[in-house]
């Protein structure tokens, strides 16, 4: 299977965090309130919780993008 990436868009994100708890191996958010993504999206198990981490964000910030 491919790495998958998740994609955030900082001028969308409000820095809720939910997407973080629903993925924290993948997401984070600072100290600041800003979301950062810790690693690439490897195997089936994680590209689950990256889609929760999307389907979580009440203002659509993220999404999931083929990697290199």
């Amino acid at each position: 299977m491919p790495t998958s990436i998740i994609i955030i868009d900082q001028a969308r994100c409000e820095g809720y965090g939910f997407c973080a708890e629903a993925a924290p191996v993948l997401l984070e958010l600072d100290d600041d309130g800003i979301l950062h993504t810790r690693k690439d999206v490897d195997g089936d198990d994680e590209l689950e919780r990256a889609e929760a981490a999307v389907r979580v964000c009440p203002v659509a910030a993220l999404r999931i993008g083929a990697g290199v």
